[in-house]
C-alpha cells in the first residue's frame, strides 16, 4: 500500500488495455498467404477436429485463422482473406477464413446461412 506522499509524487498508473486486433490494423479484412493447414482439437468440454490455418498476413503478422464449414480446398501457399471473431473453444484462433473469396472455395450445396460460406442461390425451377 502506498503512502500518501508516494501517491502525490507518483500517483497510480492507469491499466493498459491490451489490443486484441492487433494483427488486423483495424482492418475489416486482410489479404495472407497460408502457411500451413492443420487441424486442432477444442478445449474441454468439446471434441472435434477444427480446420486451422496458420497465415502471413500481408502486414507480415503471423495468426491462426479458422476455417468454417465443411470441407475445403485450402492447402500451403494460398492465397486468403481473413476476418476477425475468434473460436472461443480454440485457444489463439482469433480470426476466420472468407469462403468464396481468392483461393478457399465456397461450400456449393449449403441452403442455410449461404453469405458466410460463399455459397450460390439455389437455382429456382
Amino acid at each position: 500500500m502506498p503512502t500518501k506522499n508516494q501517491l502525490i509524487r507518483h500517483g497510480r498508473e492507469e491499466k493498459r488495455r491490451t489490443d486484441r486486433t492487433r494483427a488486423s490494423d483495424q482492418c475489416p479484412q486482410k489479404q495472407g498467404v497460408c502457411l500451413c493447414v492443420s487441424t486442432r482439437t477444442p478445449k474441454k468440454p468439446n471434441s472435434a477436429l477444427r480446420k486451422i490455418a496458420k497465415v502471413r498476413l500481408s502486414n507480415r503478422h503471423d495468426i491462426f485463422a479458422h476455417i468454417p464449414g465443411e470441407g475445403h480446398n485450402s492447402q500451403e501457399h494460398s492465397i486468403v482473406l481473413v476476418r476477425g471473431g475468434r473460436v472461443k473453444d480454440s485457444p489463439g484462433v482469433k480470426s476466420h477464413r472468407i469462403r468464396g473469396v481468392k483461393d478457399l472455395l465456397g461450400i456449393p450445396d449449403r441452403r442455410k446461412g449461404r453469405s458466410k460460406y460463399g455459397a450460390e442461390r439455389p437455382k429456382s425451377k
